[in-house]
């Protein structure tokens, strides 16, 4: 089996988006379940809080994009203490498309998005 992870194999989309069958497995990646979405509408095939940043991380960077580099680092720091968890989604992602599932509204500054950075092996934090 490669070791490389294809880009296009891990995607991201919003709770509150259908699923497709593109997709591939579904993983919510938040801590909490989100709000007004049916669990029979979500498609979800693993939910993965461990991997979520935690409470105390969440609600200071209150999705405040001047803050996003440093909850970069700071979700990364956190994920780095779960590796069994970033290595199971690495296998899920060699063998096939994963969406990581996430519900923030703002779609350029989420967690979701820096998991997939680390899942790939970006380890810097992107710009905003």
């Amino acid at each position: 089996m490669s070791t490389t992870i294809k880009a296009a194999n891990v995607k991201l989309k919003r709770a509150y988006d259908p699923p497709e069958s593109a997709d591939g497995v579904r993983i919510l990646v938040d801590r909490l379940w989100p709000r007004g979405v049916k669990k029979d509408n979500a498609a979800i095939d693993q939910w993965m809080k461990e991997v979520a940043p935690s409470a105390d991380l969440r609600k200071w960077f209150g999705h405040d994009p001047e803050r996003w580099d440093e909850f970069y680092e700071r979700y990364a720091k956190e994920v780095s203490q779960q590796p069994d968890q970033l290595q199971k989604l690495r296998e899920l992602a060699r063998k096939g498309p994963i969406t990581l599932v996430y519900s923030a509204h703002d779609e350029a500054h989420n967690n979701a998005i820096a998991l997939k950075d680390m899942i790939l092996g970006r380890g810097k934090a992107r710009q905003s």
